[in-house]
This record gives structure tokens, C-alpha cells and sequence, in this order.
């Protein structure tokens, strides 16, 4: 609790000192490594938005860009790295070999809807952007699914932060923290057993289409076994 209150008062301090560039620089370090939740500094942002301190389309743009610019040099650390990236001074620090593995076979499960759920839960974040580098996760992809679920995320807790406004402290955060872990739990598992449903369904459509296929040739192979084999010559009445 003593670490987020310090955490808290020490973001705000520099979003309040730095603008802009602050949460950029913020957003960008927590990418690589920063001992900082990204949902602070976009808390502290959006609090300062609803004091008329900060204008909400540049906080848009300098949040986006921190994020997005931190992820993409994790991205390509994981894929020059790989594993190894986990003996990295202040990048690998808080990064395991475990967790990468762990996220490279939801990768295998799941495929590209696993950046839209690891961008909501802090300890799997970076975990998520290096699994991808190093399994060569179409980079095209990565981005379009990370910049898109940054949008949602990132708008949700400016959001939150200009709902709360001077309401916003440790507390708050707290409170809010085991909320949003709860509702995002539940969107989770949601997301999961849609994906679920969906291989379900298409492995039954690919199961009637492959029995489709089986009738289809037995009968070609009957017609074929039937027709003549050479001109002149009767049909095999077998």
C-alpha cells in the first residue's frame, strides 16, 4: 500500500512538472521495464484533463505513442533475444522464462487476441509484447491488435482518472484496482470460452465438409469403377 502511495504521488509529480512529455516518457520506460503500473500515469493524466490542466486530445496522442513506442522496442528485443532477454539489465529485471513460455502457448491457443487480453493485466504485459518478438509474431498484426487494444484500455483509465478527478489518491486507486481486476476477470473468461465455442463450431463445420468431401469421392470412385476401361471393352458389372 506504502509502495502505490509513493508510486501515485511520484507520477502525478511528474506529469504535473512535465505535461505531456512526462506521460510520454512515463508510458514509454514502463514498456521497458519501469517499476510503474501505465494505469497511474494515465489516471494522473486524466485527472489533470478534468482540472483544465491538460487538453484530452494530446494526452490521446503523447499516452498512445508512450505505449505503442515502448512496445515496439520490446518487441524487437524479444525477437532479437528471445529468452535471453531475461538477463537484460532493468528490461529482464521483471521479466521470467517462465511467464514468457506461459504466454508463447496462449500464443499457440489463442493466437492474436492474447495482446488484447495481456494488455489489461499489468504482470503479464511486458511478458505478452516479448513472447511476441520472440515466436516472430507477424509484426503488422501485433501492432494493428496492441494499438487498438491500447485505445480501449488507455481511454478507460483517463477516463476513470477524469470520473475521480481531485477524488483521485491511493485509496481510490486501490478501490477501483480490484474492481476493474474483477470486471476484467470475467471479460477474460468470456473472451475465452467465445474462442472456445468458435474452434468448437468451425471444427464441426470442417468435420461436415470433410464427410461432404468423403462421400463426394466415394461416389466419383464408384462412377469410375464402373465406367469402361478401354473403348470396346463391357463394363465391369462387379
Amino acid at each position: 500500500m506504502h509502495v502505490l502511495a509513493i508510486g501515485f504521488e511520484t507520477v502525478n509529480s511528474w506529469i504535473e512538472a512535465g505535461g505531456y512529455a512526462a506521460l510520454f516518457g512515463v508510458l514509454f520506460a514502463c514498456g521497458l521495464g519501469l517499476p510503474v503500473p501505465e494505469d497511474l500515469p494515465l489516471l494522473a493524466a486524466g485527472a489533470f484533463v478534468s482540472h483544465g490542466k491538460l487538453h484530452l486530445w494530446l494526452v490521446a496522442i503523447a499516452g498512445w505513442c508512450g505505449i505503442i513506442g515502448g512496445d515496439i522496442v520490446l518487441y524487437h528485443l524479444g525477437k532479437h533475444f528471445g529468452l535471453e532477454i531475461t538477463k537484460l539489465p532493468f528490461v529482464g529485471k521483471h521479466l521470467t522464462e517462465k511467464r514468457i513460455k506461459r504466454v508463447e502457448k496462449m500464443f499457440e491457443d489463442y493466437g492474436v487476441g492474447v495482446v488484447a487480453v495481456g494488455r489489461l493485466f499489468a504482470g503479464i504485459r511486458g511478458a505478452m509484447v516479448v513472447a511476441a518478438g520472440a515466436i516472430r509474431f507477424n509484426f503488422i498484426k501485433f501492432i494493428i491488435a496492441d494499438g487498438l487494444a491500447a485505445i480501449i484500455s488507455g481511454g478507460f483509465f483517463v477516463a476513470v482518472g477524469y470520473w475521480l478527478g481531485s477524488r483521485l489518491d491511493e485509496n481510490r486507486i486501490k478501490e477501483f484496482k480490484h474492481w476493474f481486476i474483477f470486471g476484467a476477470s470475467v471479460l477474460v473468461c468470456a473472451l475465452v470460452g467465445w474462442i472456445l465455442w468458435k474452434r468448437r463450431r468451425d471444427m464441426a463445420a470442417v468435420e461436415k465438409m470433410a464427410k461432404k468431401v468423403d462421400t463426394a469421392v466415394g461416389k466419383v470412385a464408384k462412377v469410375a469403377h464402373l465406367a469402361p476401361k478401354k473403348d470396346g471393352e463391357p463394363i465391369d458389372k462387379k
